[in-house]
């Protein structure tokens, strides 16, 4: 029988591995729980963290990926079936996919209203870079991805089909360097502000 949050001690050879013990301020928090069975061992990080990419790097981390390389960029506040579609589609456009974030900041002057997002920056970041489609992960604070695009200086810059080729941003710079835009067609009829009314609305019959 050992306390909830006790860990069992690294070894050279796991911390060599990058190995992380649990938070030791969280296990002296957690000295007042009942004693239960459990086992906690150390994790290694998870795979997906390599995915994320500041955007001081960005630059130079593309420089690893295959071309032709995809970018696009959004909210994906919650992760849904239109979303997974559509980064899909826009990976099996090229070899490798960048995708670019808008922070919390960024998200609240998009007028999606005062609570959104609803995720984190952090944890959306988590979210796109686990999905198999994604290569990369960045984000940007500004109105526009623009310097995220002229970064990462893709070959191929893609939206959804609510966006005209002609009016996404990146748009000129794209095909001035022999690049190309396209509006992918929306397969399946998902939208984050539609799913938080339903929940809201469910939320509301039920009080």
């Amino acid at each position: 029988m050992v306390r909830i949050g006790q860990y069992l001690s690294l070894n050279p050879r796991q911390k060599q591995l990058g190995f992380l013990p649990y938070n030791e301020r969280l296990l002296e928090s957690s000295a007042s729980f009942p004693l239960v069975p459990t086992i906690h061992m150390p994790y290694e990080r998870l795979l997906y963290e390599a995915k994320y990419c500041s955007p001081r790097k960005l630059a130079s981390r593309v420089t690893e990926l295959p071309r032709p390389l995809v970018f696009t960029n959004g909210c994906f506040d919650i992760l849904h079936r239109g979303h997974v579609i559509y980064l899909s589609r826009a990976r099996a456009m090229g070899a490798s996919l960048v995708v670019a974030l808008n922070t919390d900041e960024s998200v609240r002057k998009l007028g999606k209203g005062a609570d959104r997002p609803l995720n984190p920056l952090e944890d959306r970041i988590a979210m796109i870079a686990a999905l198999e489609s994604v290569d990369l992960v960045t984000w940007f604070a500004d109105e526009t991805p623009l310097a995220r695009i002229i970064a990462a200086r893709p070959d191929v810059l893609t939206k959804g089909g609510d966006w005209a080729a002609e009016t996404i941003v990146g748009a000129i710079e794209v095909r001035a360097w022999g690049g190309s835009v396209h509006s992918i067609p929306f397969e399946v009829e998902r939208s984050t502000t539609t799913l938080v009314e339903r929940i809201r609305n469910a939320h509301a019959c039920q009080g």
